[in-house]
């Protein structure tokens, strides 16, 4: 299955570390963040579900809630979160889904053949609270994920929804904003952009974050 930006993300019942869950049921009205791991009791992985579990005070800012997955089961889930929680000194407060068949990673394409025949890639999908796919990374097996670039895209991904505006290369939270090529009347932009733009070319405007 072929999975792109703006689709409805896959529902599927599993079992994980918390129990069974419903996906979308469990997701609720939140933004999501779905990532895979190659297999439990491996070291890349031990430090990003770490970090995720450390980022949680971020996460709920932003109404996000963390899920995890990997292809073993779910009671080997529970002994691995243990050894997480005691090297990495952190809570894990989200559920790992237990996906030993392979189902959820064969629903979200995160099995890559010219990486594992068996394993999955570090696939990462920002949900929004309508279900759909926002964000889609695809890293290597080798390669720790970046988070600060996760929580990065979901700020720019909250703002434009709420604010008429598209973020910069390098864009943070607090830095200026583009106006979209769309808006071009200026009494429009004017009402939009009430702290006023500058632009460098006709196509290239910017403007002062509207909600800081």
């Amino acid at each position: 299955m072929t999975l792109r930006l703006g689709d409805v993300a896959p529902d599927f019942e599993q079992d994980s570390s918390i129990g069974r869950l419903k996906f979308h049921d469990w997701a609720g009205k939140s933004w999501v963040v779905l990532f895979s791991h190659p297999a439990d009791f491996t070291p890349v992985c031990t430090t990003e579900l770490g970090l995720t579990a450390k980022l949680k005070p971020e996460f709920d800012k932003r109404n996000v809630k963390a899920i995890a997955l990997s292809v073993d089961a779910a009671d080997r889930h529970v002994q691995w979160i243990k050894d997480i929680e005691e090297t990495q000194k952190t809570v894990v407060g989200f559920p790992v889904i237990a996906d030993a068949d392979k189902s959820v990673s064969t629903l979200y394409d995160m099995i890559h053949p010219n990486q594992s025949e068996t394993m999955t890639v570090r696939a990462l999908f920002v949900i929004d609270p309508a279900k759909k796919i926002r964000l889609m990374m695809t890293y290597p097996m080798s390669t720790g994920r970046n988070f600060d670039e996760v929580l990065r895209v979901i700020d720019a991904l909250q703002l434009t929804d709420n604010y008429t505006v598209a973020t910069p290369g390098n864009w943070r939270d607090g830095d200026d904003v583009i106006i979209p090529l769309s808006i071009q009347d200026a009494e429009v932009i004017r009402q939009k952009y009430p702290k006023g733009f500058t632009a460098a070319t006709p196509y290239l405007r910017m403007t002062p974050q509207p909600n800081k």
